[in-house]
């Protein structure tokens, strides 16, 4: 990916498809990103197509996917169809040969996650899911300031995400059909928050307050570990809670401030002590920073993200499994 006239590397050509809300944001962000340029949309409708690709300076706009594919305008695919499409559009483009970053949930069982990492392996192309969280660098500084034992070996963490929506279900938060309701919404991010800083729980508590129509309105989470720590989780789409998270150590205490899974505050010290504060402003909506990391790995030529990585979904899609296990959700 490198021009006659320079060594730098061009920058890399992105398509989007399931052009939502998320896709209008994601789409701003990658323009804040040198390495990354927009090249090609596609929707069901080419007339929706057009007119986001108007919107945000893309050169390109198809009106089905595969053709987006199969164009060779791009060389990654940010897929944000809703939940249920994940599986299906993801293993269409790497069957084209297509690289691609994956909204969250990857998939909404186990054995789709397996199927489109081995999918990528075998046609040696890049694969990742888009969770954003992971990128943030004040979540890389919690993480480190847990892993250098500055609070003292973790015994508590606390995280919730609820919002507020009318009942509607012809909503895609609504429509199980669509993968809806608040665990795979909104509970995935306290359960991989829990990931990133406890790993995989020793058992599962889970239980969950349903809508009518079979879509857990919100769900409660309690994760046992080995050494006696615990998480404590919950989501909601039908209450608004403050989306926020602590981990509290032996020796101190650490909080992620509203929203946690994307954070501009992070407070944290020892018990009765002045806490210390690191704040990012960062611009636009936080997407740049996944963006330029996905970016970095396809000039790089790499093929899995080293920070978030195919067995890191893996072990997510575990955790959600065992909590509509519990819960007794299924898709």
């Amino acid at each position: 990916m490198k021009t006659a006239e320079s060594s730098s590397p061009s920058p890399v050509r992105w398509g989007i498809i399931g052009l939502g809300k998320i896709a209008h944001k994601f789409a701003q962000d990658l323009s804040l990103v040198p390495n990354a340029q927009l090249t090609a949309v596609a929707s069901r409708s080419q007339e929706k197509a057009n007119d986001f690709a108007a919107q945000h300076g893309a050169s390109h706009a198809f009106g089905d996917y595969q053709s987006l594919f199969t164009s060779k305008e791009i060389d990654i695919v940010y897929i944000a169809t809703p939940h249920t499409r994940h599986f299906e559009n993801t293993m269409q483009a790497l069957a084209s040969g297509v690289a691609v970053l994956c909204e969250k949930p990857f998939g909404l069982k186990y054995y789709e996650v397996e199927q489109m990492i081995e999918e990528a392996r075998s046609k040696n192309v890049f694969l990742m899911e888009a969770m954003w969280t992971r990128f943030f660098p004040l979540i890389q500084k919690a993480l480190d300031i847990v892993e250098n034992g500055e609070i003292g070996q973790i015994k508590t963490i606390r995280a919730d995400f609820g919002f507020h929506a009318t009942f509607d279900p012809s909503s895609r938060v609504f429509d199980k059909g669509l993968g809806g309701g608040s665990l795979m919404d909104v509970g995935i991010y306290p359960l991989f928050l829990s990931l990133l800083v406890l790993g995989i729980p020793e058992s599962i508590d889970a239980d969950a307050a349903w809508l009518e129509n079979g879509v857990d309105e919100s769900c409660f989470m309690l994760l046992h570990y080995p050494n006696g720590a615990k998480a404590q989780l919950y989501s909601s789409i039908s209450t608004k809670t403050e989306v926020e998270a602590t981990i509290l150590g032996e020796q101190g205490s650490l909080k992620l401030e509203s929203r946690f899974q994307h954070p501009t505050s992070l407070k944290w010290g020892a018990y009765y002590a002045n806490l210390d504060e690191a704040i990012d402003d960062y611009p636009g909506f936080g997407y740049h920073y996944e963006i330029a990391h996905v970016s970095d790995c396809i000039q790089k030529g790499l093929k899995e993200s080293p920070l978030m990585t195919h067995a890191l979904s893996q072990q997510l899609i575990q955790l959600l499994d065992a909590v509509k296990e519990h819960i007794g959700l299924s898709y």
